[in-house]
Parts: structure tokens; C-alpha cells; sequence
């Protein structure tokens, strides 16, 4: 048994030691993958980047579809355009799990967790043909507590359709719907 004694005394810091190891790579990795290469903003239309004090909170992939309708054109008599009703699309977050949804009227993005805001449009700057625009919006406070409570921003990027539909508008077929699918990134910002 004197024999053991100081085998075991040798293998519990060495086991300490592998655990703290292990417990030392997984922080590691998670941060990695909340920390790693953050979304820059460098490639962006100045007009649509967020002000210096702020960093990005979360980013998140908006997959759905904008509903758009033919109108009587404003300040135009006797035409017609395509009218943006709204946004129904899931937020889903780098590894395609659902964290939210994007709705409106009013344009609303909701945590699953509860918390929701609505923004104030800054800028639009376009973003090639067939897509819908960047869009940087100054974000009302949140509604409840969780991933919402302190957002400063939001932004549109990575767009992939989502544009006015190409069919036809006139008289004829006002007050038709058009579903038109889309995709983006919406970027979340918080203070620094």
C-alpha cells in the first residue's frame, strides 16, 4: 500500500492538470467561435456604416420573403409602382439555428427569448441589381430584457434578392400582391 500511496499522490495533480487542460481548450474554442473573425464592416458604403462606439453584438442571417403591391404612385397621377407592404423572414444565427424573426409593418426584429425593438432608417445605399438595398437603422430601445435590451444598430448586408417584383404594375392589376424571396445578413450592434 506504500507502494500506491505515491503513485496516487503523483496522478491527482496530473489528472488537476488534464482537467484544467480540457476545461482551458473548451473556453477556448467557444470563445473562438464568438470571438473569431467578427463581421467588418471595411467593404461597406460609407453611408451605411455604424459610428466608432459601437461593436457588433450579434450576427445573424435573415432568410424569408417581402410582400409588395401595386399602388397608385405618390405625387404621380395615373401611375403605378410596386409598393414594399413588408418583411416576413427567420433570423438564424452562423450555424443555421434559429435565434429570431424579422416582421412587419412596423420593421421589427424579435428575439426567440422574448425581447423585440423596432429602428429609424439612416441610410440605404444600393447593393447591386435584383437585391434589395443596404440599410443601416438606428434601433428604438427594446422591448422586454434579452438579446434585444441595448441594440444601437442594426444593419442590411450580404443581400440576395428581394427586390421589387419585375412583372408588370398598371392599372389593371392594381392592388395585386407579389411575394418576392430574399435573403441578408442583419447585423447587430451594441456600445462599446
Amino acid at each position: 500500500m506504500t507502494t500506491t500511496q505515491p503513485t496516487i499522490s503523483r496522478l491527482i495533480p496530473l489528472a488537476g492538470a488534464i482537467a484544467a487542460a480540457a476545461l482551458l481548450t473548451a473556453c477556448g474554442s467557444m470563445m473562438g467561435s464568438s470571438t473569431g473573425p467578427m463581421f467588418s464592416q471595411d467593404s461597406l458604403p460609407d453611408t451605411v456604416k455604424v459610428p466608432g462606439g459601437n461593436k457588433v453584438a450579434m450576427e445573424t442571417v435573415g432568410v424569408g420573403e417581402i410582400t409588395y403591391e401595386c399602388r397608385d404612385k405618390a405625387n404621380a397621377p395615373g401611375q403605378t409602382e410596386w409598393f414594399f407592404v413588408g418583411p416576413k423572414a427567420v433570423l438564424n444565427d452562423r450555424a443555421g439555428k434559429q435565434v429570431g424573426t424579422y416582421y412587419g409593418p412596423p420593421a421589427t426584429w424579435e428575439s426567440k427569448d422574448g425581447s423585440k425593438l423596432t429602428a429609424t432608417q439612416v441610410a440605404v445605399a444600393p447593393a447591386g441589381a435584383g437585391n434589395i438595398p443596404y440599410q443601416l437603422v438606428k434601433a428604438n430601445p427594446a422591448m422586454g430584457s434579452g438579446a434585444m435590451t441595448g441594440v444601437t444598430y442594426i444593419q442590411r448586408v450580404a443581400l440576395k434578392g428581394g427586390a421589387a417584383p419585375a412583372a408588370a404594375c398598371s392599372a389593371a392589376n392594381k392592388g395585386e400582391r407579389q411575394i418576392v424571396k430574399y435573403q441578408a445578413d442583419y447585423i447587430f450592434w451594441k456600445a462599446a
